[in-house]
């Protein structure tokens, strides 16, 4: 239970987006979008300018943001699965800390069915377990992507009727919410998880004030756009000819979501400002993962290229994190759990598998890991195996082999930002090859990670997809060397 007696407990509000990636952040250079609010909050603590989703698909991000481990121990492979309850995450440490706790949007850890998203079966997250330790205020929905005139669950299947444009209306909510905090001793900890910018892009799906400005815009296409499809990509990440059609209209309307978005960012922190909480509270933007429209002949995100894994990740606490700083530590996804918890002096669970990277915030020195390990474990919400992959991206390398044939890539994305060439074929780089080939095999080593197939992880992990494996079960893992590694083309 929480001391009354300790002098000082930080406010947390964790804010983030779905697929809204770091190259689309005026603040990251980007001079077509519209990020005002953003951009100022850039400047007002620090950037994690190397911020990275460790797997790029949104319940497997999820599950290592509540989790701190990876998704090799928490069995999120793909989307729609249902969450093994069984793990210490970051709501229970909140709660059992005396903070009084807000869910508000997108959960994306409960359903257990392909399709049929707005069945309350799949969208109602009934209290208890399965909400992870966010027993406090809920209004939540487990996953959908219709944005006007949309609903959430409180305690109850029923479904709440959203009037008008979502993201609006959850910010009047946490906004609302905050309002009841200010006379509590408690410290409180908000996440506000918005399911924008995430498609369809259609013009209708968007308010028409945020879309006129991008109206007649003509986006170019990306310097690696590939006008052939990539042979790995599954099917929600293949673009047909129809979609090459539409992405000029799709990032319009992208655009027009992300500027909403920052409006949206601006009321909330205007409103922590209004009620005299800014200077209590660690105020956290970032999202789950990026978007790739187009680049490499892919579209979507589930890939370790730039455009899907880079994600902005700013984080505010006046007084305490200097104004307009800049971290190069590529902060992974299971990272961020150990990060806050340390900055918030909560405990971090003994089995959480993400680094304490809190000295970086500070702008103090400290250890820092040497890459972040990225994983892609299948087909983005289906059971087909053809698609797994692993990486490792640092300051300036980005290294991956694909599972079915082995095939590695090696980027220098400093030189080579738009990663059109692979230094994996090129003789001189060898022995940086076989560098990142040993990195690898100890990272997956001490995450137990054995590089299965997707419907490895169907027939033995889950249950008509519910994931069956105990957080501390003592299944019998194989040994890397027999693991379906490459040595090499």
């Amino acid at each position: 239970m929480m001391d009354y007696n300790k002098p000082y407990q930080p406010n947390l509000v964790y804010v983030f987006a779905d697929q809204l990636r770091y190259q689309s952040c005026g603040y990251a250079g980007d001079e077509k979008t519209h990020t005002p609010s953003i951009d100022r909050f850039a400047s007002q603590g620090v950037n994690f300018c190397n911020a990275i989703s460790g797997h790029p698909l949104c319940a497997p991000y999820r599950a290592s943001l509540f989790t701190g481990k990876y998704s090799s121990s928490t069995g999120m492979v793909i989307n729609e699965l249902r969450m093994n309850p069984s793990h210490h995450c970051l709501g229970h440490v909140l709660h059992q800390n005396g903070y009084n706790t807000a869910y508000i949007g997108k959960w994306h850890l409960w359903a257990n069915q392909l399709g049929n998203h707005h069945d309350p079966k799949n969208s109602f997250i009934p209290p208890g377990p399965h909400r992870l330790g966010f027993d406090g205020y809920w209004a939540a929905y487990n996953f959908h992507h219709r944005y006007f005139d949309t609903y959430y669950h409180l305690d109850s299947p029923e479904r709440i009727p959203l009037k008008g444009y979502e993201p609006d209306k959850q910010t009047e909510s946490a906004i609302n919410w905050l309002n009841n905090q200010r006379d509590t001793r408690k410290p409180f900890a908000l996440f506000l998880s918005f399911g924008t910018p995430h498609d369809p892009w259609d013009p209708t799906n968007v308010p028409a004030e945020n879309y006129a400005p991008f109206r007649d815009f003509k986006f170019p296409c990306p310097a690696n756009y590939l006008p052939e499809g990539d042979p790995y990509a599954d099917q929600w990440g293949r673009m047909t000819t129809a979609d090459r059609l539409r992405l000029q209209e799709w990032t319009r309307v992208y655009y027009a979501m992300v500027a909403n978005l920052d409006g949206n960012l601006g009321r909330l922190l205007q409103a922590l400002e209004q009620l005299n909480l800014s200077q209590d509270t660690i105020v956290i933007f970032t999202s789950d993962h990026g978007e790739m429209f187009g680049a490499h002949g892919r579209r979507a995100k589930n890939i370790f290229y730039e455009e899907a894994i880079r994600v902005p990740f700013l984080l505010r606490w006046p007084g305490h994190v200097p104004p307009g700083s800049v971290s190069d530590v590529c902060l992974n996804t299971p990272d961020t759990m150990p990060t806050l918890l340390a900055m918030m002096e909560l405990p971090i669970p003994a089995g959480v598998e993400g680094v304490n990277l809190s000295h970086c915030a500070y702008d103090r020195p400290g250890p820092e890991p040497e890459a972040a390990f990225l994983q892609g474990m299948g087909c983005t919400a289906d059971w087909v195996d053809g698609h797994e992959w692993r990486a490792l991206r640092d300051n300036q390398y980005t290294y991956a082999i694909y599972h079915s044939d082995h095939s590695e890539l090696l980027f220098d994305h400093q030189t080579d930002p738009y990663q059109m060439r692979n230094l994996a074929n090129e003789a001189s780089y060898h022995s940086l090859l076989g560098h990142f080939r040993t990195m690898l095999k100890k990272r997956m080593e001490e995450m137990g990670d054995t590089f299965e197939t997707c419907t490895w992880y169907r027939d033995h992990w889950t249950e008509d997809r519910v994931i069956q494996r105990s957080a501390t079960s003592d299944f019998s893992r194989h040994i890397l060397e027999n693991a379906r590694m490459g040595q090499g083309k």
